[in-house]
């Protein structure tokens, strides 16, 4: 292994430890700060939360944060697997002397790896699944559903990631140097048409959608988007219960493919007053411009991905730094793809902070247009009831808070609506 190599071996292992005692760190923090005020509601809440609700709470966060920290080892222990321990790389020999160098070995071994992976981290779906969120009462599927729902998913990686990667491949093989902007474009596109199409063609292969039928909801919704200048293409109820008792409203498409979707969990909780001030706030986000600030968002972050994956591509140093031994007679392309896709959560994970602050500053953005539209102190009785049927522990620990919250905490949220 020449310096160069060592080197980035080095990072890599710098990057991993440090993101691994990161996340105990934060874990830890989490799992005591929330253990320690368990046994009382916070004073603002203790009127509108029982105590009950509340340990249940606690106890959910723990347990999932506990999960996290046994998900997060275990992840970490299958990438030096694939990486330093040469897993990837006899994989790859393996299909090399099974089907030659080309594309249909550097897609198999793409698709190979996907499926090992996949298989790899069943245990820990289940058991998030039929242990974890059934033993506080969320889960409402059965092992075929959750069986179905993977194959589904499997098929659909096929039949629409499959091209999609095969496009990308064949411009890193066929478009010169600069074949990562070309890459980065059909990316772009793919993304953007998925956006459209999701919502009739994908998730319907999932859940079952239904038009609003409840007559006075769907007045009051048509209403309310009136007054704030929304239209979409249909109001829809999605069977969320078959899986799980966790609620939530949604819109789903892109430009004129836009959906109003409501959990069918969600209508069963809320009155109807809640449930318009949920919509304003989700109206918020579109008025706010907050889904096209994210779009453009991922554009340039995945152009800058797409320029990185096309300079480390061509680097040895890269290949040998993380335990694979490029190939002299074939295309290195599936590999570089794989290894990228690999190390990039190393580096972007220290991004989490920014990307929560950013995802924070819009959910209250999206809020006070919601106080606009609504009564505040509907939006508030709302989100008490999620809080409440979600198990949403009232009093996270406070950087844990900041470094991955993608919602402000209960308290900061409902003190600024209280405040408005």
């Amino acid at each position: 292994m020449d310096t160069a190599a060592l080197a980035f071996t080095v990072v890599f292992c710098a990057l991993l430890a440090l993101g691994l005692l990161t996340r105990t760190v934060l874990a830890s923090r989490q799992i005591r700060h929330v253990a320690r005020h368990r046994h009382s509601v916070p004073a603002p809440f203790d009127a509108t939360i029982p105590l009950e609700a509340h340990r249940k709470a606690a106890d959910y966060t723990i347990a999932k944060t506990r999960f996290g920290l046994l998900t997060t080892a275990f992840e970490a222990a299958v990438l030096v697997g694939w990486t330093l321990l040469g897993g990837l790389d006899l994989l790859n020999q393996a299909l090399l002397a099974l089907l030659g160098p080309g594309l249909w070995q550097q897609l198999a071994l793409i698709g190979a790896f996907a499926l090992i992976g996949g298989l790899i981290g069943l245990p820990l779906s289940w058991y998030a699944t039929f242990r974890l969120e059934a033993r506080f009462g969320f889960n409402k599927m059965g092992l075929g559903l959750w069986i179905a729902d993977g194959l589904k998913g499997l098929l659909v990686g096929v039949l629409v990631g499959g091209p999609v990667v095969a496009l990308v491949l064949w411009l890193m093989g066929a478009a010169g140097p600069t074949w990562w902007l070309w890459a980065w474009g059909v990316w772009m596109a793919f993304n953007l048409l998925a956006l459209v199409l999701y919502p009739t063609l994908i998730a319907p292969l999932f859940n079952k959608f239904e038009p609003l039928t409840d007559a006075a909801v769907k007045d009051r919704v048509n209403a309310l988007m009136a007054r704030c200048g929304f239209s979409a293409q249909g109001l829809y109820v999605m069977d969320g219960s078959k899986r799980s008792a966790h609620a939530n409203a949604y819109f789903t498409g892109f430009g004129a493919a836009k959906r109003v979707v409501f959990f069918d969990t969600l209508l069963q909780q809320l009155n109807a007053d809640e449930i318009d001030a949920v919509l304003a706030h989700e109206l918020g986000h579109y008025q706010r411009r907050h889904i096209h600030k994210r779009i453009a968002l991922l554009f340039a972050l995945s152009l800058l991905g797409f320029a990185a994956l096309g300079w480390a591509a061509s680097q040895a140093w890269f290949y040998n730094g993380l335990g694979v031994e490029p190939s002299m007679q074939a295309p290195n392309d599936a590999l570089a793809l794989i290894l990228f896709l690999l190390v990039v959560p190393l580096f972007s994970y220290f991004l989490s902070p920014l990307m929560a602050q950013l995802s924070r500053r819009h959910e209250f953005e999206a809020d006070a247009f919601a106080m606009e539209k609504t009564r505040g102190s509907d939006l508030a009785s709302a989100l008490l009831k999620l809080y409440k049927d979600n198990a949403s522990t009232l009093t996270p620990d406070p950087v844990y808070a900041r470094f991955y919250y993608s919602h402000p905490p209960a308290s900061e949220r409902l003190a600024r609506l209280s405040a408005a």
